[in-house]
């Protein structure tokens, strides 16, 4: 029986966080084949390690999860060198990216197989049919390649995630220290990354995670989730959490029941949201969410305009208005709302999509006057291929369109795609592009954001003096002097880097 070899790219310079999304693949086939993880955050030279291992020829199986970003730029490269140097081993993908651009990935010809969503099930079932010659054409959440082309089986109805065996995180700290992925934040000095759930209700049409789940949502009980997080506490010391979930607060029932048992522990910590389920929250559960160590809250605005947020498919009752009113509340119970707007939708002509931009950022302005304590994240429109949707039909119709091999998704104007910073579509001109960024620039200058805790506050008065004049009378071309203190300074964006 051939060992399995699991890879996490590297997704951060100096940031570290346990791999879960890989760990719950180790949890998968724990105690039925032998596994090892590579993280390529905490290796200097990950192919090298990665060399080392396959040259033993235990290892028959190599597993790769990517994001897209700074996950896709190392794995790409990467898996095509291992293919070169060891052409039997069988090479599997399984993340966001291979999920939604399944086809491309597996047109490379050096990936085998991608597991299109969760892999609990798919990736046992999958050694289980190669080690045993077996068929593997009905596993549920699967794509492959075959002499006719790229086949993608059916999707698995969402596991239970009560029935999942727990993450393997001593064996883990066999590999790597434990200690050394609780990072310091504006959180806490040990702060530890969690899922707590999969999948989202909603079918935002800009969403990545919506062709994978389809508005499913699978969650963990609160018990379980208080019972993994006290472990990882008493044995490595962890005193600050960040759930990853896609949507943390779906059910207000779990959130008060998780708040009351980490309540003792005095934790910090921080999750997503959507603004309208939230605001459906009783006052007293909000209050008792705070006094549990609730510090930030991350949720997507994204546009102030109620025909926008109808184009991007947000469902619920999101609106502007209401997007206002939540600000202001949360300003009494000193949660810090964390609103993130995309900006740079398609329009009809140049002049709508301008007229979309200017709106926003006034809009954004409007809500830092009601708190001005509202964290700002700006993205550019970026699409993602959600199938059948009248975005993505718009996106297509105005000529935009992924690359056609996978080795270009790792030229930087893709990678920028991305980060959702500086996209490649058709309808965005360099002149909005700029005033995005030069909005940003300003906006960063003046509210400095409160999660960069190497920035002192000497440093944040500078800034904010530094882009006061320009807020104040809404003029934000060309700011240099921001950009280059920003850049002296190292300024820490949370979208990009996290906290």
């Amino acid at each position: 029986m051939r060992k399995i070899l699991l890879f996490n790219p590297r997704s951060a310079n100096a940031k570290y966080r346990i791999p879960n999304s890989i760990l719950n693949i180790a949890a998968s086939i724990e105690g039925k084949y032998e596994w090892m993880i590579v993280d390529g955050n905490r290796e200097d030279d990950s192919f090298d390690k990665i060399a080392s291992c396959l040259k033993s020829g235990q290892i028959r199986y190599l597993g790769f999860t990517v994001m897209p970003g700074p996950q896709m730029k190392q794995s790409i490269p990467l898996a095509k060198k291992i293919k070169e140097h060891f052409p039997a081993t069988v090479m599997i993908w399984g993340g966001y990216f291979p999920t939604n651009h399944y086809k491309v990935v597996l047109e490379s010809g050096y990936v085998d197989f991608v597991i299109c969503g969760p892999g609990d099930n798919a990736f046992p079932q999958l050694i289980d049919a190669l080690e045993n010659n077996t068929p593997y054409e009905f596993i549920r959440n699967l794509a492959y390649r075959t002499g006719s082309g790229v086949i993608k089986n059916g999707k698995e109805e969402l596991i239970d995630q009560e029935t999942l065996p727990p993450l393997p995180y001593d064996k883990l700290n066999g590999f790597y220290s434990i200690e050394k992925y609780l990072g310091k934040t504006y959180l806490g000095n040990k702060t530890l990354a969690y899922h707590s759930s999969i999948g989202c209700p909603f079918t935002c049409s800009f969403c990545a995670v919506v062709p994978i789940y389809e508005a499913r949502w699978k969650a963990k009980s609160a018990q379980s989730v208080y019972r993994d997080i006290k472990y990882i506490k008493d044995k490595w010391g962890a005193d600050a959490i960040e759930f990853h979930d896609n949507n943390f607060f779906v059910s207000e029932k779990r959130t008060v029941e998780f708040a009351r048992l980490i309540r003792p522990e005095k934790m910090n910590w921080w999750g997503m949201a959507r603004i309208d389920t939230m605001h459906r929250f009783s006052d007293q559960s909000l209050a008792l969410i705070r006094e549990a160590g609730c510090k930030i809250i991350f949720f997507g605005a994204e546009s102030g305009n109620d025909r926008i947020l109808k184009l991007l498919d947000k469902g619920g009752t999101q609106s502007g208005k209401q997007i206002e009113e939540f600000a202001a509340r949360l300003k009494k119970f000193d949660i810090i709302p964390e609103y993130s707007f995309v900006l740079g939708t398609p329009a009809p002509s140049s002049k709508e999509v301008m007229a979309q931009i200017d709106f926003d950022i006034n809009f954004i302005r409007k809500i830092k006057s009601i708190n001005p304590k509202t964290e700002i994240v700006l993205y550019t429109y970026s699409p993602v291929p959600t199938e059948g949707s009248e975005l993505y039909e718009e996106v297509l119709a105005k000529g935009f369109e992924f690359p056609k091999k996978l080795e270009d998704w790792v030229n930087p104007q893709w990678e920028n795609f991305d980060m959702r910073k500086n996209p490649l579509t058709p309808w965005l001109e360099p002149e909005m592009i700029d005033k995005i960024r030069n909005f940003e620039t300003v906006l960063n200058g003046y509210y400095p954001t409160v999660s960069d805790i190497r920035l002192s506050n000497l440093k944040k008065k500078i800034l904010r003096m530094t882009a006061g004049l320009r807020y104040k009378i809404n003029f934000y071309r060309h700011p240099y002097e921001l950009k280059l203190l920003q850049k002296v300074w190292k300024y820490r964006q949370p979208e990009i880097q996290g906290f």
